[in-house]
């Protein structure tokens, strides 16, 4: 295949018909691909996007030297419905666009992603799906939904499921944007600006853990104080994106469940029993809304998958892509040692 050369590319879906009962017309699941798909077609990695982020921000664990090495690998990034590069609120037409978006789950997500790796590359064999957060949480789905085609997950910092704990930390978040007035119901003409700098502070006490605060470690990240990095690392985050955006994403999120379709019907003992792939499952030791309980859990119930937690005080961020050169190396190493086996 020849290299690709461009910012990202789109695959045309058409109208999907969502879990929701909904349709997502014209949906448009923007890609990132990496390195070149050898002749065998068994050279894939699916490293789909997380919360907020978009291709570039999965970047932080591509390149060379790494596990996920373009000169081996053929790397398709996807991005996440609602992340303002695939089909989201604000870029959608009228009048689907905005708080008319449709809900679009994690099923509909990856069903999407499946079709793009099919039909456009014709692959039939995936090496390896790998991702943090919500990444992880579509990891999981891909494991689940396809198992004859996946044959390695690393899910970093996720779960297989959003547990209650999960969904009421995200209420916390959603009552933030939208308690601000300019969120107008959805039909802001100005951005919620107050809310997405409230959301920014929620996050901030929920992502890193308390030990991260104690030890200060923000200083050492360039911050010049406790504040400086609530409003230019936390703050900067949130309203630099689109609030409704963000809503799809957090409602994605809070009902994210890989036995929650019509292949398990809502037996999750069974949708974990069905990954046949090779897991190694990565919790971050004080991640605070997904801790490494639930993904015990989860470990106990899949045939061929181990736990693996990062003992890191920076909570969830531990699993992000980049984010810190100890914790992203002891990742690498996992992907790289699953990738050899």
């Amino acid at each position: 295949m020849p290299a690709n050369t461009a910012d990202h590319e789109i695959f045309e879906a058409g109208d999907l018909d969502l879990q929701s009962g909904e349709t997502l017309r014209g949906a448009k699941l923007a890609y990132k691909t990496y390195g070149q798909l050898n002749a065998g077609k068994d050279n894939v990695v699916v490293f789909p996007t997380f919360f907020g982020g978009r291709h570039t921000q999965n970047e932080g664990m591509i390149g060379e030297g790494r596990a996920l090495d373009p000169d081996r690998y053929f790397i398709i990034v996807p991005n996440l419905f609602g992340n303002g590069v695939s089909s989201s609120p604000s870029n959608a037409t009228p009048p689907h666009n905005r708080a008319r978006f449709p809900g679009v789950s994690l099923y509909d997500n990856v069903a999407c992603q499946h079709r793009l790796v099919t039909e456009v590359f014709g692959i039939d064999k995936i090496a390896l799906v790998t991702g943090w957060s919500m990444g992880a949480q579509q990891t999981y789905q891909w494991g689940a939904l396809y198992p004859d085609m996946v044959e390695r997950i690393v899910p970093v910092c996720g779960s297989a499921k959003t547990s209650r704990h999960n969904f009421v930390f995200l209420e916390g978040v959603k009552a933030a944007i939208t308690a601000d007035s300019d969120w107008a119901g959805g039909s802001y003409e100005k951005p919620p600006l107050t809310g997405l700098r409230a959301m920014g502070r929620v996050y901030a006490g929920w992502a890193v853990s308390q030990a991260f605060y104690r030890e200060e470690v923000y200083l050492g990240l360039g911050y010049a104080s406790l504040e400086d990095y609530l409003v230019n690392f936390w703050e900067a985050r949130r309203t630099s994106a689109d609030a409704n955006d963000l809503l799809l994403m957090i409602w994605t999120w809070q009902n994210a469940d890989i036995s929650g379709n019509h292949v398990y019907g809502g037996d999750f003992g069974k949708a974990l029993g069905a990954i046949k792939a090779k897991a190694i499952v990565m919790p971050g030791r004080t991640d605070l809304y997904f801790p490494p309980e639930d993904n015990e859990i989860e470990v106990a119930q899949m045939p061929n998958a181990e736990l693996r937690p990062i003992e890191s005080i920076w909570g969830h961020l531990a699993g992000g892509p980049g984010f810190n050169p100890v914790d992203s190396k002891f990742v690498d190493d996992a992907l790289k040692e699953i990738l050899a086996s």
